[in-house]
């Protein structure tokens, strides 16, 4: 029986697991954290039932809004974010939402940050970009969304993007999938050209560790951040969740 795991979708490659179970042998703690590959959402009533000893679950693409229904109780930033990345069992059998993404990528983009005036191209309108938006909003960073199709008015579409919108915005963050491995030979459809040494891209993505979305800004002078240090951060942080 798993003590915690990892409720997503084609997550074999996943960093939770690995970097979870080495902290468990590390601190010669007896757990378990298992990966619970759900091919839809509607199978995470019989996967709990299954396993009654489960402490708490990450949540990842692409589960973090649809996992909200079958929650008990939300935690008060989950609310305001609209996604959950952590799930903590309470001892009388509740399930409680927590997101924790949100703090892993402000605290992995402040050390970059070398001037006031920022504003922020999010790129994808998943999960993961909701918690982006929140932490950019704690850190007085404006943002607006880029996707294939305008939602609204705080979005942008990739073909709008040219030089004056890029100059504008010089902290581009990848939230979406393109480029993880395996398909590390696709990236977002960004006008590369107009970015340079004033951008800071971040990528999410972890795996690869440089994507060709940071190697193509690299290449034109951008600082570059992978989603490394946001994935320890958020995961530590869920640690502290699941033990208070």
């Amino acid at each position: 029986m798993a003590d915690f795991g990892l409720l997503g979708k084609n997550i074999a490659y996943s960093f939770s697991r690995s970097y979870f179970s080495k902290k468990f042998e590390s601190e010669n703690l007896l757990h378990t954290y298992v990966n619970f590959d759900l091919e839809t959402i509607d199978l995470f009533p019989e996967t709990i039932k299954g396993n009654p000893n489960l402490r708490g679950l990450n949540v990842t693409i692409p589960y973090k809004e649809s996992v909200i229904p079958y929650l008990n109780k939300l935690n008060k930033k989950v609310k305001e974010i609209g996604a959950v990345n952590t799930i903590k069992f309470t001892k009388k059998g509740k399930l409680v939402g927590y997101n924790t993404d949100y703090y892993g990528f402000k605290n992995a983009l402040k050390p970059y940050l070398r001037q006031k005036d920022y504003k922020a191209l999010i790129l994808g309108t998943g999960g993961a970009s909701k918690a982006v938006a929140y932490a950019l909003k704690k850190l007085n960073i404006p943002y607006q969304f880029v996707s294939r199709k305008a939602k609204n008015s705080n979005h942008l579409t990739y073909s709008t993007l040219d030089k004056n919108i890029l100059e504008s915005y010089q902290l581009i963050i990848n939230c979406t999938p393109l480029g993880t491995f395996p398909n590390i030979d696709i990236c977002p459809d960004l006008p590369y050209q107009c970015i340079g040494k004033n951008h800071i891209l971040f990528d999410l993505i972890y795996n690869p560790s440089e994507t060709k979305f940071l190697s193509k800004g690299k290449e034109h002078g951008a600082l570059t951040i992978n989603g490394q240090k946001m994935l320890e951060l958020q995961a530590e942080k869920s640690w502290k969740i699941w033990n208070s």
